[in-house]
C-alpha cells in the first residue's frame, strides 16, 4: 500500500510528483500547527493540485509541530477544518501530531491505511450526514437478497444467516433482540412483526459508519461483490473476452425471459408500458439508472405519455449488451438476475463464417449510417424509433444510436441498431483497421435533391467498400434516396443508379420521412444484414485483386499438380530401374 507524504516539487521534481500521486493509494498532506500559513498553502495549492490531477486517492490533512504551538493561543481542530472539509469533499480525516513528542504519529499512518481500506467518501455524505445514493441502493439490493422469503423484512433466521455470510459468526438470540431494540428506539417503522425492514437495516449501517465502524458496512459490501465504488467487480462477472473483432455479444434466452419477467413485475398498473418511476425503481438496486446518459438515452421508441413498452425496453437491453456488455451482465445481476451469470450472454459466430454460410444466425444487428450533413440521416434514426418528423435538427455532438425490433416473415423479430457515424468522423472511424468488423450492414444516405450530397455518400460508400476489401470487412451496402419529397435534381436517378451498377448493389431506395414513406426500408436493411454475402459493393480495385488472386490460386495449383507428376515420375523411374537390376541379376 503505498501512502504519499506532501513532498516539494524542488526535492521531487513536478513530473515525478504527478507521477506518485497518480500511483498512491492514499495522499497525506501536512501543515504545521505553529504557522498558520502553511494550512492556506494547503488550501490554495496542495488539494487543488490533488483535484487538477484527478487524484481519486484519499486524502489525509495533518498538523505537525502539536508540540511548538502556543499554549496561550488554542485552537480547536474541528473549529479550523470543518470549513475546509467542506469544501474539499476528498479530505478523508484530519488529525494533529507531534513527531518528537511522539503524540498521535501511529495514528497518522492508522487512519491513512484505513482511508484505504474503508473509504468514507463512497459511503456517506458528511455534510448532510446520511448514506450516499450508491451505497443505499447496494445496501437494498443486498437486503432484498438476503429476504428469502420475500417478505419485505428479515426474520431472525435471515439475520443469522447473513451474520454467518458476511462474518462468519451467528448472532446470539439476545444480540437480535439487542439489535431491534435498537433500532426500534430511533425509527420505529424499522422494525415490525415480521422482522427487520429494510428501513432498519439502513439506518443500522449509517449507524456503524456515524460510530466510525466502517469496516463492518465495507466487509457487508465486499462479501456480496462491491469494489470501492460501489459496483460490481469486473473481475468476478464472466464476460466473454476472447472473440474474434466480427463477433458479437447478445442476450441469451434465459437473460430474455429473465427480464420479461421482470418488466412484467415493475409494471404496477398491468398497463404494458414502464412509466418513469417504475423504470427508476426496477433500478433501485443498481448503482443509477444506465440508461439516463448517451447513447442510450432516446434511442428508443416511448408511447405518447414517454413510457417504454416491453419490445422497446428489450431493445435497450439488446443495445447496452452489444455496446458494453461487462455492464449488461452487472446490470442483470443488480436486478436479480440468480442463475449462472455464464448463461446470460452469447458470442454470436465470426461474420466472416456467416458469409461463407450464406447466412446469419444472429437476432440483434447494427447498421452504421452515413451520408454528408443535411442529408436525413437523423430524420432516418428519429423515424425508427417512432418521432415525428422535424425540418431541422440540431447538430449532434456524440455519435447517436436508436433501435427498435423489425418484424420479419414468419413472425419472427429481429432487433435493429442504427448507429449514426457522423460526416466529420468519418475519415478518422475508417482509419482503424477492424472499423467495419462490427457493421453488419452500411446504410449510405442523401439529399436526392442536392447533387452535391449524392457525390458526397457516393464518396463515403467507395470508402467503406474500398476499406471492407483491404481488410477482410466487407459489408453489405444500401443506398437511400431520401427527401425523396422535394423532387429529384435533373439526371439523380441515372446518376444513382450508375452508382450503384457499378458497385453491383441494389438499385437506391427512395424514401420520405416526411411524408412516411419508407418504402420498408428497415425491413430491407435487416434483410440484407441477414443475406451478408449479397450486396457487398465491389470496386475496381476489388475485381482486380480477386482476378489477381484467382491467378496467383490457379499457378500455385498448376505448380503444385506439376510437382506432384514430377514426383511420381521419378518414384515411377527408380521403381523401373529396381526391376532392371533385379533381372539382370
Amino acid at each position: 500500500m503505498r501512502f504519499l507524504l506532501r513532498l516539494s516539487i524542488r526535492r521531487l521534481g513536478k513530473a515525478k510528483l504527478e507521477e506518485e500521486l497518480k500511483r498512491a493509494d492514499a495522499v497525506v498532506l501536512t501543515y504545521a500547527c505553529d504557522k498558520p500559513e502553511t494550512l492556506s498553502r494547503l488550501q490554495t495549492f496542495w488539494i487543488p493540485e490533488v483535484r487538477r490531477l484527478k487524484v481519486k486517492a484519499p486524502v489525509i490533512v495533518v498538523g505537525c509541530k502539536l508540540d511548538l504551538r502556543d499554549e496561550h493561543y488554542p485552537v480547536s481542530l474541528e473549529q479550523v477544518m470543518a470549513p475546509i472539509m467542506q469544501q474539499f469533499r476528498e479530505i478523508e480525516t484530519c488529525i494533529e501530531c507531534s513527531a518528537a513528542n511522539l503524540v498521535q504519529v501511529p495514528e497518522v499512518f492508522y487512519y491513512a491505511q484505513k482511508a484505504v481500506l474503508h473509504p468514507t467518501a463512497p459511503l456517506f455524505d458528511q455534510e448532510s450526514q446520511t448514506l450516499r445514493p450508491r451505497c443505499i441502493r447496494a445496501l437494498k439490493r443486498i437486503f432484498i437478497l438476503c429476504d428469502q422469503d420475500m417478505d419485505g423484512a428479515l426474520n431472525d433466521s435471515e439475520l443469522n444467516e447473513f451474520q454467518v455470510k458476511c462474518f462468519n459468526a451467528p448472532l446470539q438470540p439476545a444480540e437480535i433482540v439487542g439489535v431491534k431494540r435498537v433500532v426500534q428506539e430511533k425509527v420505529p417503522e424499522g422494525v415490525n412483526d415480521l422482522g427487520l425492514t429494510l428501513t432498519g437495516f439502513l439506518f443500522l449501517h449509517a449507524l456503524f459508519i456515524e460510530k466510525g465502524r466502517l469496516e463492518t458496512t465495507w466487509a457487508v459490501l465486499r462479501k456480496f461483490g462491491y469494489n470501492n465504488d460501489i459496483e460490481l467487480r469486473k473481475e468476478n462477472l464472466p464476460v466473454p473476452s476472447k472473440r474474434a473483432p466480427d463477433q458479437s455479444v447478445e442476450l441469451t434466452n434465459e437473460a430474455l425471459d429473465f427480464l420479461m419477467g421482470i418488466f412484467s413485475l415493475f409494471d404496477s398498473n398491468n398497463d404494458g408500458a414502464l412509466q418513469d418511476s417504475e423504470l427508476n425503481e426496477l433500478f433501485s438496486t443498481a448503482p443509477e439508472s444506465p440508461w439516463d446518459e448517451a447513447p442510450y438515452k432516446n434511442s428508443v421508441e416511448r408511447t405518447e405519455s414517454g413510457d417504454i413498452r416491453l419490445s422497446a425496453f428489450l431493445s435497450q437491453w439488446a443495445l447496452m449488451t452489444l455496446l458494453d456488455p461487462a455492464k449488461s451482465l452487472a446490470y442483470l445481476i443488480y436486478l436479480g438476475y440468480t442463475n449462472d451469470p455464464a448463461t446470460a450472454l452469447r458470442v454470436t459466430r465470426k461474420r466472416t463464417v456467416d458469409v461463407k454460410k450464406q447466412q446469419s444466425d444472429r437476432h440483434v444487428f447494427q447498421c452504421f449510417v452515413f451520408g454528408p450533413k443535411n442529408a436525413g440521416k437523423s430524420s432516418l434514426l428519429s423515424s425508427f424509433v417512432g418521432r415525428p418528423f422535424q425540418n431541422s435538427h440540431g447538430s449532434s455532438s456524440y455519435q447517436s444510436y436508436t433501435v427498435n425490433a423489425v418484424d420479419q416473415l414468419r413472425g419472427t423479430k429481429k432487433t435493429l441498431i442504427l448507429h449514426e457515424i457522423l460526416e466529420d468522423d468519418v475519415k478518422q472511424f475508417l482509419s482503424s483497421k477492424e472499423s467495419l468488423a462490427a457493421c453488419d450492414v452500411a446504410v449510405f444516405v442523401y439529399d436526392s435533391s442536392d447533387e452535391y450530397s449524392l457525390k458526397r455518400a457516393s464518396e463515403f460508400l467507395m470508402d467503406v467498400a474500398r476499406r471492407g476489401e483491404d481488410t477482410g470487412y466487407g459489408v453489405p451496402c444500401l443506398f437511400v434516396a431520401a427527401k425523396d419529397d422535394l423532387g429529384s435534381y435533373p439526371m439523380a436517378t441515372r446518376d444513382s443508379e450508375a452508382i450503384c451498377r457499378e458497385l453491383k448493389i441494389d438499385a437506391p431506395i427512395r424514401i420520405s420521412v416526411k411524408k412516411r414513406e419508407m418504402n420498408n426500408i428497415f425491413w430491407r436493411i435487416v434483410n440484407a444484414a441477414e443475406r451478408c454475402h449479397l450486396s457487398v459493393p465491389e470496386t475496381e480495385y476489388g475485381r482486380n485483386m480477386k482476378q489477381y488472386r484467382r491467378i496467383v490460386n490457379r499457378s500455385l495449383v498448376f505448380a503444385s499438380v506439376g510437382a506432384a507428376a514430377a514426383v511420381v515420375a521419378l518414384a515411377a523411374y527408380r521403381a523401373y530401374a529396381s526391376r532392371k537390376s533385379h533381372s539382370a541379376s
